[in-house]
C-alpha cells in the first residue's frame, strides 16, 4: 500500500532553499519515491489554511518514508534547509 509524505513549506531564503531543493530529489529516487506535487498553484477551497508551498511525495509504504527520512543522506541534505525555510511534515498511509 502506498504512503505519502506531505510537507507544508514557508521559504524564508529562496537562494539558500534552492540548494536543498536541488538535492532532495536524488535522495527520494534512491527509495523509489516520486514527487506528485512540488509547489504549484494552491487554491483555498475552505477554511483559513493558505500554505505558501506544498510538496507531496509517494513512497511504497510508511516504513520506507521513515527509512528515507532517517537516512544519513537525507539528514545531510536536510541541514541545507534549516535556515532557509520552515517545514511542517506528515506521512499518511494510502488506501
Amino acid at each position: 500500500m502506498s504512503a505519502y509524505l506531505i510537507a507544508e513549506i514557508t521559504v524564508t531564503d529562496p537562494v539558500g532553499y534552492e540548494k536543498y531543493r536541488a538535492k532532495v530529489g536524488a535522495s527520494l529516487s534512491n527509495y523509489n519515491a516520486k514527487f506528485l506535487v512540488r509547489a504549484g498553484a494552491i487554491e483555498n477551497l475552505e477554511g483559513s489554511w493558505s500554505p505558501q508551498r506544498l510538496v507531496i511525495c509517494e513512497f511504497s509504504d510508511m516504513k520506507t518514508i521513515r527509512e528515507w527520512y532517517a537516512s544519513e543522506e537525507y539528514q545531510e541534505i536536510k541541514k541545507l534547509r534549516d535556515d532557509t525555510a520552515a517545514f511542517n511534515v506528515v506521512s499518511v498511509a494510502g488506501i
